[in-house]
């Protein structure tokens, strides 16, 4: 089964264990800082491979679960706007991207973003005394304000960051180029304002393809006759070939144009299988 804490957030996979929850009921998740309440996304289902090490969902949360829950919720919205009207009053650079909460040890975790490294320990004091709690700060990237805050991408479904992914892998202008894709930043950057994170997904694919497919500009011969690469189509696994004759342009199958494959159908093509 999948959960998640917020609205349209981060799914959180368990091992429903016993319980049959239905997608809505609240659920109660083993957390470091004991169970806490999350909504059930998706509810059990079997699935073909085995899978180990998830954690075990408690079961469904009752009443007074659910108030303790909506109390953090609001602890969290007031802490919020304490942080920020401190925030104004300090003069500080700085944006509230998220707060945690902890009722058990009454910690607030504020994260914030800011262009700089930022002195908030005067800031940190006057929070522990309006909020009557103990105060961390923590500033976190672009990145991490993205997963925090969610949103929508360019392709239209919400944010990988926000939803599945768990680590942020590297992505290099290098995997766009790879791609074909125009090296524009209003282009390939995400929400975050850094490169997407989707184009480490198809990259293998293309470096694959271009291992064994022929290099533009290399003369082929093609069911259709003689021509030259002028391109290249991966999701398709074909090539463009602008042919000798007349210029007239066609898409052909790399298998069709790649000189090992020819030897080989040369070679075994007109040989009839033998009974055995």
């Amino acid at each position: 089964m999948a959960v998640s804490f917020a609205r349209y957030g981060r799914l959180y996979y368990l091992d429903p264990g016993g319980h049959t929850p239905k997608v809505g009921d609240k659920v109660l998740v083993p957390t470091d800082a004991g169970p806490e309440v999350a909504e059930c996304v998706w509810a059990p289902q079997w699935v073909s491979e085995d899978i180990d090490g998830l954690p075990v969902c408690e079961g469904v949360a009752d009443e007074e679960q659910l108030g303790r829950d909506e109390g953090n919720r609001r602890r969290r919205a007031e802490a919020r706007s304490v942080s920020k009207r401190l925030i104004k009053r300090h003069e500080l650079p700085m944006k509230i991207v998220g707060i945690d909460y902890l009722d058990a040890d009454n910690v607030y975790t504020v994260y914030f973003s800011a262009p700089h490294r930022v002195d908030f320990r005067a800031l940190v004091r006057d929070l522990a005394r309006n909020l009557r709690a103990r105060v961390e700060l923590r500033q976190i990237g672009p990145r991490d304000e993205a997963r925090l805050q969610g949103g929508i991408g360019p392709c239209g479904r919400d944010l990988c960051c926000a939803t599945f992914l768990k680590d942020f892998e590297p992505v290099s202008v290098r995997m766009a180029k790879d791609q074909d894709l125009p090296v524009n930043p209003l282009r390939i950057a995400g929400a975050c304002g850094r490169l997407m994170c989707c184009l480490k997904y198809e990259h293998p694919l293309y470096q694959e393809f271009r291992a064994t497919a022929p290099r533009v500009g290399l003369a082929v011969d093609t069911p259709e006759g003689p021509g030259t690469v002028v391109g290249h189509n991966v999701p398709s696994d074909s090539v463009v070939v602008r042919l000798n004759d007349g210029g007239r342009r066609c898409a052909c199958s790399k298998a069709s144009v790649c000189a090992p494959r020819k030897q080989h159908d040369a070679h075994y093509g007109e040989q009839e299988p033998s009974e055995e």
